[in-house]
């Protein structure tokens, strides 16, 4: 049977004028939180033994907020099967997580398509609320309770995408995503987007996640209690099969697209106080010609992080085409006809499918970012990026 989590609203009377009581009434002690009355103790203690929130003290003005923050996220303490405020559900042998999501306005680009961080974004949310539902979610950035204690924090080692099709605005997609084991000390997510109205795959995407210490900045081995409460979450099944991933080579200053310093803006930092990885893309793709952009998609993407950005990193991302020639001599077009606003290549109306295009592409960039240091430079992240020639249609089965 699917349980729901709801909120509760608790009122507590404070009286106005401390030098007046009414006869007959237990007088109500306040406390501010952020400078406005709220809660007294007594109501507190009364919430935290009836609702199993844990409140070990209310003395100090610090308890209190976490006790209010705790209160606005509403963060389940068991496993739950139904979100109806994410429209989320725990699928799969109770173990998988499904989400539908509407591709909003500002997630779209000039193409009325997703883009590819709106599309990243996506993942990462999807991610954040099966643990959320899993009942395991502390006050950290997707970390569990145990990972809490041992102040660990889950950081991305290596992410694969591949897109199929674009979701367009308005579109109502539903996203899956599961967890599984990946070596010793490492966890494994896998995502599958799919259009709600054709049950077509648009785009899937694996990762793999390791544990980092929070204080130390340094990798950690997993603790025997976060490998208890994870792996009963595991499941043994891939979006992309991998069987030996491909070493992406490290570029120099010899590569042909340079763009020199970039700083992260506050907006660009996550909970866990550093650049949001989905950023990273944003600066990569950057440094690919606007020529070569306006005519081509990104069908795949493979990313290998190295170390984190901090805010006060100045970071300089280089680029070079892996297929020769490919911008010396022009950008291979596709003449286009366009049919109820939407551009189809001449040589799929004259009955030779995809094969024009084809002949045209995928082309391939590979990708560094490094912070710029005073004697040498560091690694953030190593990426290539495989692309196709825009062709824009609404896919549908056959």
């Amino acid at each position: 049977m699917a349980s729901f989590s709801h909120q509760m609203a608790f009122f507590f009377r404070c009286p106005r004028n401390k030098n007046v009581q009414e006869p007959n009434k237990q007088k109500l002690h306040c406390v501010r939180i952020k400078g406005t009355k709220s809660f007294s103790p007594s109501g507190l203690d009364f919430l935290s033994q009836e609702h199993g929130i844990g409140i070990t003290s209310v003395d100090h003005t610090e308890n209190v907020q976490v006790f209010e923050q705790q209160i606005r996220q509403n963060i389940p303490t068991k496993k739950q099967l139904v979100d109806p405020y994410r429209q989320g559900m725990i699928i799969e042998e109770w173990a998988g997580y499904r989400q539908t999501v509407v591709i909003r306005s500002y997630e779209v680009g000039p193409d009325k398509t997703a883009t590819i961080e709106s599309i990243l974004s996506l993942l990462q949310e999807t991610a954040l609320n099966h643990v959320w539902m899993s009942g395991l979610l502390s006050d950290g950035f997707g970390a569990t309770h145990g990972m809490m204690r041992n102040n660990l924090i889950w950081v991305v080692s290596r992410m694969q995408l591949q897109v199929d099709h674009y979701p367009i605005w308005g579109e109502v997609m539903e996203i899956d995503t599961w967890v599984g084991a990946s070596g010793k000390n490492g966890m494994r997510r896998d995502w599958l987007l799919r259009s709600q109205a054709t049950d077509l795959v648009f785009a899937r995407a694996t990762s793999t996640w390791v544990m980092m210490n929070q204080q130390t900045r340094r990798l950690s081995k997993m603790p025997d209690e976060v490998r208890a409460e994870i792996s009963p979450w595991f499941l043994d099944k891939h979006a992309i099969q991998e069987e030996s991933p491909e070493k992406i080579e490290k570029l120099d200053n010899n590569a042909r697209y340079v763009h020199s310093d970039l700083k992260p803006k506050r907006s660009d930092l996550d909970m866990n106080h550093h650049v949001n990885n989905v950023k990273y893309v944003g600066w990569m793709l950057e440094t690919i010609p606007d020529e070569f952009l306006e005519e081509n998609q990104l069908s795949g993407m493979v990313l290998e992080y190295r170390r984190e950005c901090g805010s006060s990193d100045v970071v300089q991302s280089l680029c070079d085409p892996q297929q020769e020639g490919l911008l010396e001599t022009g950008i291979p077009k596709c003449d286009h006809i366009s049919v109820n606003g939407h551009k189809l290549s001449a040589e799929i109306l004259e009955g030779n499918g995809f094969v024009g295009c084809k002949n045209q592409g995928p082309f391939s960039y590979t990708h560094l970012l490094q912070v710029k240091g005073e004697s040498k430079n560091e690694e953030i992240v190593r990426g290539k990026t495989t692309w196709k020639k825009k062709l824009i249609s609404i896919p549908f089965p056959t």
